[in-house]
Formats: C-alpha cells, sequence, structure tokens
C-alpha cells in the first residue's frame, strides 16, 4: 500500500504561481511513477503530467505544457506540481497518484489515490 498526501492548494489571483506537494508513504517511493490528474466541477478527471520513477523523466498533457512543472525528490518521498501563470479554467480539484510499471507515456491506470487538494484560481 501506498499513501499519498496532497498539499498546497489555495486560492489566487489569475497569474499567479503555486506549488503543490504530494507525499508518499508505505512502500519506495522511487518505484513509483508519479502523476498528477485534476478534475473540475461537472467535468471529467483529467492528466496533467507524469514523472518517471528515477530518471524523473517528465510528460505532460498539451493544456498545461510550458505552464506547468512535475518534478520529486526521492530522498524526501514527495512529487511536486509548479504552476505558473495560472488561469480561472486551472480551477480543480488536484490528485496525485502514483502506479508501478509501464512509462509516463502510458495509459496505464494509477493504482493509488491521495484525497486532492483545491485550486481556485479567480480572474
Amino acid at each position: 500500500q501506498v499513501q499519498l498526501v496532497e498539499s498546497g492548494g489555495e486560492l489566487v489571483q489569475a497569474g499567479d504561481s503555486l506549488r503543490l506537494s504530494c507525499t508518499a508513504s508505505g512502500r519506495t517511493f522511487s518505484d513509483y511513477i508519479m502523476g498528477w490528474f485534476r478534475q473540475a466541477p461537472g467535468k471529467e478527471r483529467e492528466f496533467i503530467a507524469a514523472i518517471s520513477e528515477r530518471s524523473a523523466i517528465p510528460y505532460y498533457a498539451d493544456s498545461v505544457k510550458g505552464r506547468f512543472t512535475i518534478s520529486r525528490d526521492n530522498a524526501k518521498n514527495t512529487a511536486y506540481l509548479r504552476m505558473n501563470s495560472l488561469k480561472p479554467e486551472d480551477t480543480a480539484i488536484y490528485y496525485c497518484a502514483a502506479r508501478r510499471g509501464g512509462t509516463v507515456w502510458d495509459s496505464i491506470p494509477y493504482d493509488y489515490w491521495g484525497q486532492g487538494t483545491q485550486v481556485t484560481v479567480s480572474s
């Protein structure tokens, strides 16, 4: 089992930056691909970014490419999502997730999920 806890979500203004954190416990963090997703009200959950286990290769959805940066610190068992130039349409609950196997480009279901952190961007 892997337990994931997100933090860092808050109310910000358009154009602001924010960094989300996802801290893991329970298993060897560096064995897992980490991903970030978001779900806006009335919409389906959307993939945002993923990062590979040790080499930290990132992969982004087109909707956030160039504005968001995923990273990880395996020594701290933590993954991050840096979000710049935030827009009102970025408002959502942001979730981190973990899975083993495959690559960051694979559409393989994630095994473990956090509870989410709310990001609200005002115009």
